[in-house]
């Protein structure tokens, strides 16, 4: 009986590790491809964007989810972790729909799609920093936090929604 509980038990233990790296793998896939994303679609308001605010958020998204990208990279090195090389399909369609926008239509899409993006990207840190088992990987959804909180102050501003928080998503 002994026995049985101790294969039981180890069985157990294999279950909850195997469970961790999935759990650390998923989120990092998402906060990877989240900045991938983000320095694509920046560049390309830096570019096509008609208002200097509008090209400012894309010049600022591309250069500080670029900083990201690398962080996450490191991160997911010291915990043997490979990375989704490109954006998830949802993001791709995100970007071809604003490449085909232009003037201020672009302007007013690229922003709302920081906004849904950057909404999501602060509930994704707040669970990992509540809920998340890896300690690397809470150290880092709290290191990226204050940043992509301010980009979603960005975006609130230039989306006319000064009076909304960048606290507010859960």
């Amino acid at each position: 009986m002994k026995f049985f509980a101790g294969i039981l038990i180890a069985g157990a233990s294999a279950i909850a590790f195997a469970q961790a790296p999935a759990t650390t793998h998923g989120f990092l896939d998402k906060l990877a491809q989240g900045s991938m994303a983000e320095v694509e679609s920046g560049q390309l308001a830096e570019n096509k964007g008609t208002s200097s605010d509008v090209k400012k958020l894309g010049a600022m998204m591309a250069e500080q989810h670029a900083q990201a990208l690398d962080k996450i990279k490191s991160v997911a090195k010291s915990k043997n972790v490979t990375l989704p090389t490109a954006p998830s399909k949802q993001q791709t369609d995100t970007y071809k729909a604003l490449q085909a926008k232009a003037g201020a239509r672009f302007d007013a899409e690229y922003v709302a799609a920081m906004v849904k993006s950057h909404e999501e990207t602060v509930s994704l840190l707040k669970s990992e920093i509540a809920s998340g088992q890896d300690p690397g990987t809470k150290a880092l959804a709290q290191e990226l936090l204050p940043t992509v909180q301010n980009h979603l102050n960005h975006a609130y501003k230039l989306a006319g929604k000064d009076d909304m928080s960048a606290t507010k998503p859960n």
